[in-house]
């Protein structure tokens, strides 16, 4: 199985700055792309941005020019560096990652962070 740990969540004011780490640990298992969802109270869970092995990135018309995903590939480890943050912002986020373990290529999800962007 492949787990996978976020953290950096919190409460941040508007126009203010927050990371978001996300590890992945097992035994096994190759990843091919990580990236960050979130859902929002009484919403539905959405892209925010992924990263493939490569570097190539994809980010929802929300995240462009504010959000930047990387990804250390030695450390299985992703990150969302998020700026001018704003209310519509909150939510909890969600770190993915499309992984093979065996013959099998699944999706696998951490815990979720809660990010609150509020004065």
């Amino acid at each position: 199985q492949v787990q996978l740990v976020e953290s950096g969540g919190g409460l941040v004011q508007p126009g203010g700055s927050l990371r978001l780490s996300c590890a992945a640990s097992g035994r096994g298992f190759t990843i091919y792309s990580m990236g960050w969802y979130r859902q929002a109270p009484g919403k539905t869970r959405e892209l925010v941005a992924t990263i493939v092995t490569g570097g190539t990135t994809n980010y929802a018309d929300s995240a462009k020019g504010r959000f930047t995903i990387s990804r250390d590939n030695a450390k299985n480890t992703v990150y969302l560096q998020m700026s001018s943050l704003n209310p519509e912002d909150t939510a909890i986020y969600f770190c993915n990652a499309n992984a093979r373990l065996g013959y099998l290529r699944n999706d696998y999800w951490g815990q979720g962070t809660q990010v609150t962007v509020s004065s």
